[in-house]
């Protein structure tokens, strides 16, 4: 545990001592443009703290973030729209539902891809096809499809989190299940297993592995799909509302709040998997 948590903490705090540079850096500029105008005189020291405390820096500084992400959690009810957690809790809905119908269709073409040769030759070029298109130009056109057959709501976010999050596990899907080599699958025909026992007994159990990396892959792009899903529909709630509210007014300290609360979702998500895969793979004998 030592071990781990030693470099971890050394690149943390790295990262941090960098962030705060570069709050000095990207800040002075203003801090010096006000300083002039007033005719004070700027040291070293006043310019740091300028720089650090500024309403709407170009880089927030790592405490203005810290207390600003303590406010609108900690100090807020969680049902407030001004709550993170309420916000965080709007993505999360989305996220999870499109991770579970992207997971799903993922799984169905990956058998399907393995099984059938005609889907191996014509469904995975596309499938990796679909991933070329960018999901900034491919979101409005689901949202207003979906609105125009009267669905609206949580499922257009949902599915362009099921556009991301499906290819990862069709391709570890498929490389799953095709992991046995030749002489295992040798084996279960001497044993004259039919295709559902081989599925089942050999290609379902090799998979696991392979599913559960692709599924920490498309957790976390499930989120990046719930947040851009509501950045075109002008939402009012969700962490793409937060971000987008933010860009508006120039409040550079709320879109890294949301930031950095999206990224410790989106590690809380993907531990999960982690723990899930870890006792999985345990009981199945593989750790």
């Amino acid at each position: 545990m030592r071990q781990s948590f030693v470099p971890v903490l050394t690149v943390l705090t790295f990262l941090v001592v960098l962030w705060y540079a570069a709050a000095v850096w990207l800040n002075a500029p203003w801090a010096h443009d006000r300083a002039t105008r007033s005719g004070e005189v700027l040291t070293t020291q006043t310019l740091i703290a300028d720089t650090w405390s500024q309403d709407k820096p170009k880089l927030p500084a790592p405490h203005q973030v810290a207390t600003e992400i303590w406010q609108t959690t900690v100090e807020k009810n969680i049902t407030s729209k001004r709550s993170l957690v309420y916000h965080a809790w709007v993505t999360l809905s989305a996220t999870l539902l499109g991770f579970v119908l992207g997971t799903g269709l993922g799984v169905l073409l990956a058998i399907g891809i393995v099984y059938n040769r005609v889907m191996d030759m014509s469904v995975m070029p596309w499938v990796i096809a679909s991933q070329t298109i960018p999901i900034l130009a491919i979101a409005p056109m689901i949202i207003v499809v979906l609105n125009a057959v009267g669905v609206s709501g949580l499922l257009p976010k949902a599915m362009i989190s099921m556009y991301l999050s499906f290819f990862p596990v069709v391709v570890g899907m498929v490389k799953g299940l095709r992991s046995p080599d030749a002489m295992q699958l040798d084996q279960m025909r001497t044993w004259h297993a039919s295709a559902a026992q081989s599925f089942w007994k050999l290609r379902l159990p090799a998979s696991m592995p392979y599913l559960f990396t692709s599924l920490k892959i498309g957790m976390a792009a499930s989120l990046v799909g719930a947040i851009v899903g509501e950045l075109p529909t002008g939402a009012v709630a969700g962490l793409g509302a937060r971000l987008l509210a933010g860009s508006y007014y120039g409040q550079t300290i709320q879109i890294w709040s949301a930031l950095l609360v999206a990224a410790a979702l989106a590690a809380a998500l993907v531990g999960i998997i982690g723990i899930v895969q870890r006792v999985t793979l345990k009981r199945m004998g593989m750790s």
